[in-house]
């Protein structure tokens, strides 16, 4: 009990620090209230030109894809991530000495950061983005569940915690991630569903999507707030979708686990 209250007082002291260190930043934040709707219209223009005289592409239907979009646009602003390239920066400076010290291992600690870091976001780009959404654009932002789409967000947010991290950990052995990090960024913006939904690709890529990590950290959230999921013609609940999510996260945190422990014996404080 007393180290569950000590754990919960560390994570909320992390991600207030880090939330106050952000908030002096926060115009950083804003220039996603231009970002996001930018990208959106652009999304919503392609695939009005797209649909043309067509009342469904793919089993989707124009209203139905645009708020795939939305969802996708907002979504990203509730789980973006930078653990990669910090734990990247750690290593190479040497820095990361001052944390593998610490009774809290550093994969906590960038966690709870970005606990913080996305509350930010949370109120300087997602509000203002979905306000925009709903008054400007006129689309509808209900999801078809709350709860069941609440618990999606949530296990894409540690999702995608998880497989960046395990992209910082490749520092201990290349030093310089940064090629993997781009290259990474460049498969999953297209992989992922945030660029065109997966059911347009292949009926074999959209197989073998269940077993990589990129659907969960965009297509199915997305279509778990749109109400419906299918992929490489198999169809699941919402519910049987979100098991299916939590399932890859319990896989992708044990690699993640079996990743820092390797790395952790590669570590040897170089430049402190």
């Amino acid at each position: 009990m007393n180290s569950l209250r000590r754990k919960w007082l560390v994570c909320r002291t992390v991600a207030d620090v880090t939330y106050k260190e952000w908030s002096a930043y926060r115009t950083h934040s804003m220039v996603s209230i231009i970002v996001g709707p930018v990208y959106f219209m652009v999304q919503y223009f392609i695939w009005t030109a797209v649909y043309g005289e067509h009342s469904s592409l793919g089993g989707i239907e124009l209203p139905q894809m645009i708020r795939y979009f939305g969802a996708t646009a907002l979504i990203s602003y509730l789980v973006m991530d930078f653990a990669d390239w910090n734990l990247s920066m750690l290593v190479r400076t040497g820095k990361f000495l001052t944390f593998h010290l610490r009774p809290i291992h550093h994969r906590s600690f960038a966690l709870f950061q970005k606990i913080g870091h996305r509350s930010l976001g949370f109120l300087f780009e997602f509000l203002p983005c979905l306000l925009i959404f709903i008054f400007i654009f006129r689309v509808d932002m209900m999801p078809a569940s709350l709860p069941w789409t609440f618990l999606s967000v949530l296990l894409t947010f540690l999702m995608i915690f998880y497989v960046n991290y395990m992209i910082g950990l490749t520092s201990f052995w290349l030093v310089q991630s940064d090629g993997i990090r781009s290259a990474f960024i460049l498969v999953s913006g297209i992989f992922s569903g945030a660029l065109i939904p997966l059911d347009f690709f292949p009926h074999w890529l959209q197989v073998i999507q269940f077993f990589l990590p990129f659907q969960y950290m965009a297509y199915m959230p997305a279509m778990v707030f749109t109400g419906h999921y299918s992929l490489g013609g198999i169809e699941l609940s919402t519910q049987q979708a979100v098991g299916l999510q939590a399932v890859a996260l319990l896989v992708t945190f044990a690699i993640n686990e079996l990743v820092r422990r390797l790395a952790m014996k590669q570590f040897t404080a170089v430049g402190a």
